[in-house]
């Protein structure tokens, strides 16, 4: 089956990856929580357009490409909620003055978003009793309680979607891998606005912290769930 980063990390590097032993699969535990990470307009745009035109929007826009995620994204969120498993939603909260910092110095654009911006995407938004974690930085486990929250929900395993691939997504990977839950992401429920950082960060990804797979795979692995 053909990977997204196909085309773009060589066959000869993918080789000395599988020759050293990395990529294999872990599988998933028996409690998955769903993290949808930064689902937010400003991240798609209020409507699907090319990027170009997204970013008239909202500069921090990924564009069409998030909307083709956020239908994924729809697919497992119906099956989480069908089974009652936990959902939660590190997003960016409305920016203050007091909020400048290094991020804002490379990305001067986030410190302007208008309101509209912060609000959840319709399609995927937040419901009664799913967990809404405020977060300052990249991994969505830095300065919050997203690990007290997982832990008190008995979760063993995280299906990490949303935005960015290279960013967030990846950021709060590699410390749910840290903190020894199993991680699976959906290759094509998480964007980015680089189709090359994106594919090298799902292969990094499914190589050391992860296991990648279509959301039609995902699914799979997760009705397996008695």
């Amino acid at each position: 089956m053909k990977k997204p980063w196909d085309g773009i990390i060589s066959a000869e590097e993918q080789r000395a990856y599988g020759a050293a032993g990395f990529g294999r699969p872990t599988g998933l535990g028996r409690r998955p929580a769903m993290l949808i990470i930064d689902v937010q307009y400003r991240t798609v745009g209020t409507t699907p357009k090319p990027f170009w035109q997204a970013i008239e929007e909202f500069p921090t826009s990924c564009g069409e490409i998030g909307w083709q995620a956020v239908g994924n994204i729809r697919k497992l969120l119906d099956l989480f909620r069908a089974r009652g498993w936990p959902v939660l939603y590190p997003h960016v909260a409305p920016k203050e003055s007091f909020d400048h910092g290094r991020l804002s110095d490379k990305v001067p654009a986030i410190m302007g978003v208008a309101a509209r911006g912060y609000d959840f995407v319709a399609e995927v938004a937040p419901a009664p009793g799913d967990i809404l974690l405020p977060k300052k930085h990249p991994s969505a486990f830095f300065g919050t309680p997203l690990a007290s929250y997982l832990i008190n929900c008995g979760a063993d395993s995280l299906i990490v979607t949303g935005c960015t691939t290279s960013g967030c997504v990846r950021g709060s990977v590699v410390d749910a891998f840290a903190y020894n839950f199993r991680v699976l992401v959906p290759q094509d429920a998480v964007y980015d606005r680089s189709a090359t950082s994106h594919a090298v960060n799902l292969f990094d990804m499914a190589s050391k912290y992860a296991d990648v797979m279509p959301t039609e795979d995902a699914i799979g692995v997760l009705n397996a769930i008695g």
